[in-house]
């Protein structure tokens, strides 16, 4: 059995923490098998490195490695990239293209952010991994490979079953051998570690003398929550060693480059258990303006009912205070109104209409609407809406829009 301390010395991984070297020694053991492995951790804790270091201990060592991020492949053609495609299968198709599947026969495949694959393509996944045949996309001819599969993510997937978004055949399949990073916040003693490393590694590669911490900011560092984990600890130390013309930081010069573990990156607001939002704050814009939609409908109503005579009995919350200060008069003839102060002269004879205020018949009317503003071609359609052309498609499809 390798030794998981050459191990780290082979790939260059910093820290002695006992959950990572658990992680490492499941990765020796499971290494000259065929089984598949599902890496889990936060984003930057270094989930990249295990897929090679399996690669490198197995028999398919001298054969294809493939690196795959799901999350940036587009819906319309990941299926093509995976398993490639027969000439004519689609409008750009004027070739024939093997997939990554083909290339990496006898090799590996490491699928980073497996949670972000349509469940049209992990239904594809999961016929590979249970009997090694897949078809190329716009052919009927089922082809054979040998690849061993290693995937990776960094959200929930059994939440994501239950919220319908990934396959739980396809997750039991993947998770036959589970590998869990710790984040760097677990791994207080390997952090200063890591920093010395990236320091030395700036210091070489830019020619400048080593940075060092002082003792109390040493302590700073190794109790900063590290949100980013060891990818925001390099950005940082490369930043420090770049930009500090002393070569020792104390605590306030360090202190500038934490971001407050008070506050947060930008959030989006998302209904994550429902497939239908435009994941995006334009739906919290569309929210606010429904609002008020339903503010001026109330105030219609009022005003309606007033100049028939009729005793109102509700007042919009936003518009109470305009209210109060409003010297509403009325005559004998209660078909007008006047209105003194803020509102003057409103005479209102319409019907009021209830419209429906639901976020997801809007999402859908928007949706069509673009469609039919560039005659269907959804690329231009998806960029009027603000959403990405894979969202896209996947609301035409969830919503069964005709195009």
């Amino acid at each position: 059995m390798t030794d998981v301390q050459q191990i780290k010395q082979r790939f260059g991984i910093i820290g002695n923490n006992p959950e990572l070297n658990r992680a490492l020694d499941i990765a020796c053991q499971v290494a000259p098998t065929d089984l598949s492995v599902l890496i889990t951790g936060e984003s930057g804790v270094g989930k990249e490195f295990f897929p090679q270091v399996i690669h490198n201990l197995s028999l398919r060592k001298h054969n294809k490695y493939i690196a795959v991020n799901c999350g940036a492949i587009p819906e319309g053609t990941i299926d093509s990239e995976l398993f490639g495609h027969e000439k004519g299968s689609f409008t750009d198709a004027k070739e024939t293209r093997k997939g990554y599947f083909d290339v990496a026969d006898k090799g590996t495949i490491f699928l980073d952010e497996v949670a972000e694959l349509p469940l049209s393509t992990q239904v594809r996944l999961l016929r590979v991994l249970e009997s090694g045949e897949f078809m190329k996309v716009g052919s009927s001819v089922v082809q054979k490979t040998n690849v061993r599969v290693i995937a990776a993510t960094n959200v929930n997937l059994l939440q994501l079953i239950q919220n319908g978004r990934f396959r739980e055949d396809l997750y039991y399949r993947l998770n036959t051998i589970p590998i869990n990073i710790p984040p760097l916040r677990e791994r207080k003693d390997d952090i200063y570690l890591l920093f010395r490393k990236f320091a030395g590694d700036f210091a070489e590669k830019y020619r400048m003398p080593v940075v060092s911490l002082t003792d109390e900011a040493r302590i700073l560092l190794e109790n900063y929550e590290w949100r980013g984990n060891i990818r925001q600890l390099k950005n940082i130390t490369e930043q420090l060693s770049i930009i500090e013309e002393s070569r020792e930081i104390d605590e306030n010069i360090l202190q500038h480059y934490l971001p407050s573990q008070s506050s947060t990156l930008p959030v989006i607001y998302r209904k994550s258990d429902h497939k239908h939002s435009f994941d995006s704050e334009r739906e919290i814009l569309y929210k606010i303006l429904f609002d008020m939609r339903a503010d001026m409908n109330e105030l219609k109503k009022v005003v309606h009912d007033l100049s028939l005579g009729q005793k109102a009995t509700y007042y919009p919350a936003e518009v109470k205070n305009d209210f109060a200060q409003t010297n509403i008069v009325t005559s004998a003839n209660p078909a007008s109104i006047n209105i003194t102060a803020k509102h003057q002269n409103i005479t209102e004879t319409e019907e009021i209409v209830d419209e429906s205020l639901s976020i997801d018949e809007k999402e859908i009317e928007l949706i069509r609407k673009a469609l039919e503003k560039y005659n269907g071609k959804r690329k231009h359609a998806a960029k009027e809406l603000g959403i990405s052309e894979r969202t896209l498609y996947r609301k035409i499809k969830d919503n069964n829009i005709n195009v």
